[in-house]
């Protein structure tokens, strides 16, 4: 046989025998390659759509969260903003009440204008009538003239306060009036302040906190008269508590007799002046 028909037998014989191979390829592919893949794709996706779905249930619940602290902040602003509310209807309120007392305070303040005006007329009449009466009298009997609400005694005039100073306080008061603080020289005008004190206490014009020896307020040396004093005073005591130093100022008791005390104490004073003669 020649060798050509060899050579085509032989490549048909390759051509039969292959052709199952190729089948079972494809069937193989087919029945298990195909599936796993598939299987592989869609297992692939439900990862990728599991994790797709817990980011997004955690971003829903930040959102959620974000979207609580939201309202929170909400109700803060709406209580703060009724708070705020409230304190603007207080403000007017104050606001009211201030114009109502400004007006009441207005008005105060023309009475005393009128009350001082009245006190003035008061004491000028006072002083005129002082010098009427010395005029009609040739100036025989009338000695001497106070202000009104003060007290003559002698050729003094005495002024017992209602309100209640501190020693310097009460000073700065007299020397307004064109006084000083009590002054005693004589058992009478002592005898006179005493009735006249109405069992109070009062500051009178003694101390040592100048020099550290007892004066009169006009400076003049004042010498212990220890039947003047109640029992074991002056004892210039530190254990007061109101404060540094001792006590430096003298006040009257209710009975006349002297004690000392510390001067920043407020009570009531004696002030005194020489009285106007017309």
């Amino acid at each position: 046989m020649p060798d050509y028909h060899r050579e085509q037998d032989t490549n048909a014989l390759w051509i039969k025998d292959g052709l199952p191979v190729s089948l079972s390829v494809v069937s193989f592919i087919k029945r298990w390659l195909f599936p796993a893949l598939t299987a592989t794709v869609i297992f692939i996706l439900i990862i990728v759509l599991g994790v797709s779905n817990t980011k997004t249930s955690n971003r829903l619940s930040s959102v959620e969260k974000s979207v609580s602290n939201f309202s929170d902040v909400i109700k803060s602003l709406n209580t703060s903003l009724q708070q705020a509310q409230e304190r603007a209807k207080e403000v007017e309120r104050i606001r009211f009440a201030v114009e109502n007392n400004k007006d009441q305070l207005n008005s105060v303040s023309e009475a005393l204008k009128q009350l001082s005006v009245v006190d003035y007329l008061s004491r000028s009449v006072a002083s005129l009538k002082c010098s009427l009466e010395r005029i009609v009298n040739n100036g025989s009997g009338i000695a001497a003239c106070c202000p009104p609400h003060w007290d003559q005694f002698d050729y003094n005039c005495y002024y017992f306060s209602t309100v209640s100073l501190s020693w310097n306080e009460s000073r700065l008061w007299c020397e307004k009036k064109e006084a000083h603080l009590l002054i005693l020289h004589s058992d009478k005008a002592w005898d006179f302040v005493t009735r006249h004190a109405a069992s109070r206490w009062f500051w009178v014009g003694l101390s040592d906190w100048r020099t550290g020896r007892w004066e009169w307020i006009n400076r003049t040396p004042y010498t212990i008269e220890h039947r003047r004093w109640m029992p074991g005073q002056p004892d210039n005591w530190f254990g007061h508590g109101l404060g540094p130093g001792g006590e430096d100022c003298a006040h009257m008791h209710n009975d006349g007799r002297l004690n000392d005390q510390y001067c920043s104490t407020k009570m009531r004073f004696v002030c005194q002046k020489h009285s106007t003669r017309g």
